[in-house]
């Protein structure tokens, strides 16, 4: 793995301080900086809440019999895929053959890449590299016969005793990729089982398309398509087309409990009832969570849950500027935080002298955002205090940043810094 300890700091890292210049992260740490001596705008990391994440997500999965392959995609750093293998995760999931690539270069050795694998550059490493290493565990996705023979024609029989592992894609109608009837997917496993140097390897898909919300009838199009997927797992199981092993593998950070309630029942990891069986979950955004998007519609954040998460990444920027009544402009914009599913959320107003409790600006609202400034419509607020802001969708947040602060604890008026987490994208 990385290690960040040893990064030197500078002003290619976005909004470190100056005396932090020249030194190691490492050595900077030792001061016990506090936030405020960092420039604004700032990502941060919240340590306390990142650890709880990490325990809930491992004790929820272990309770309803689910593994666990984070999407690394959401994070592109090493040091929190290993956080989350050290927890107890499978595998990393990742979606393209250059994050594989990388993830290999920092010792990861089983991955799902959730993508179909066609690049032939990338075939061909992935082939050199099983060859190579026989510890490294690799799996993709196809939907299309065509697929298959690009794959074959890298993966031939000179790659028997190590082929190219494949899970078939079912996908939905309006959806992304993936097969759109069952039907379609299992003449493709077919395919699979019969192409030289591939290995049909289980099905999977991505439910998390088919709804941007819990309402019913979002709800009953996730359940729909998850038994279908489950029918399609218990053809070809029946049928005998798994050699070794199987995965039925579904994503997202939004409908986990329905993984749970259609698809656990097929876990079958010592193969009482065919081929052994791992049902696969791929959600990324939960190590962070956050205060939009995820924390409405995750499932911990429904009545009965028996799990919580918290937000673990928050945005600070400061007031630049009033130049209208009930305006505040902000400098933070697009190229600093989120903005593709919510806008960020003002929460808490914190004075010059972080001096006092914060104060509660929930009730403003961040209207838009431009490159590198934010219109904040509500109260207004004192020129040069900072604001902290929570944020929706850590996908579109981690690639914004080459080095994030992690901070003790947000809710302090002056967090301490305790640790850096670098970011590869």
């Amino acid at each position: 793995m990385n290690d960040q300890n040893n990064i030197l700091l500078g002003p290619a890292f976005k909004s470190f301080p100056p005396q932090a210049w020249n030194t190691t992260a490492q050595d900077f740490l030792k001061t016990r900086p506090r936030l405020s001596s960092f420039q604004t705008p700032i990502l941060t990391l919240d340590r306390k809440a990142l650890d709880h994440n990490l325990q809930s997500m491992m004790l929820w999965c272990k309770e309803v019999g689910l593994q666990l392959a984070p999407h690394g995609k959401t994070t592109m750093a090493p040091q929190l895929w290993k956080e989350q293998l050290e927890a107890g995760a499978w595998g990393i999931t990742l979606a393209t053959i250059w994050q594989v690539q990388f993830a290999r270069s920092v010792g990861i050795n089983r991955i799902l890449m959730a993508n179909q694998l066609i690049d032939p550059v990338g075939l061909e490493w992935v082939a050199g590299e099983l060859l190579r290493d026989a510890s490294f565990d690799f799996y993709c996705w196809a939907d299309q016969i065509e697929q298959l023979e690009l794959m074959s024609t890298v993966f031939g029989a000179a790659h028997t005793d190590r082929p190219l592992k494949v899970i078939v894609e079912l996908g939905a109608s309006e959806g992304r990729t993936g097969a759109r009837t069952p039907e379609a997917a299992y003449e493709l496993a077919l395919a699979i089982d019969k192409a030289p140097g591939l290995q049909l390897a289980g099905v999977g898909g991505y439910e998390g398309v088919l709804s941007r919300d819990r309402t019913p009838a979002g709800l009953a199009r996730v359940s729909a398509y998850l038994e279908a997927l489950c029918g399609l797992h218990r053809r070809l199981n029946e049928e005998g087309l798994y050699r070794s092993s199987a995965l039925l593998t579904v994503g997202g950070s939004a409908f986990f409990d329905l993984v749970a309630a259609h698809c656990a029942p097929v876990a079958d990891p010592s193969g009482h009832f065919g081929t052994p069986t791992t049902v696969l979950l791929r959600s990324g955004a939960y190590l962070t969570h956050d205060s939009g998007h995820y924390a409405e519609i995750s499932p911990f954040e429904q009545p009965g849950a028996t799990q919580t998460l918290k937000a673990a990444i928050h945005g600070w920027t400061r007031i630049l500027s009033n130049p209208e009544k009930d305006l505040c402009i902000i400098d933070a914009g697009k190229r600093d935080l989120p903005y593709d599913f919510d806008m960020p959320k003002p929460q808490v107003l914190l004075n010059k002298h972080r001096e006092g409790p914060a104060a509660d600006i929930s009730s403003n609202q961040i209207l838009k955002l431009n490159d590198q400034h934010g219109f904040m419509k509500g109260e207004s607020l004192p020129i040069g205090s900072v604001v902290r802001l929570g944020l929706s969708h850590p996908c579109t947040a981690f690639d914004k940043w080459r080095l994030v602060p992690v901070i003790d604890d947000a809710d302090q008026a002056d967090p301490e810094v305790v640790d850096f987490v670098q970011l590869f994208f």
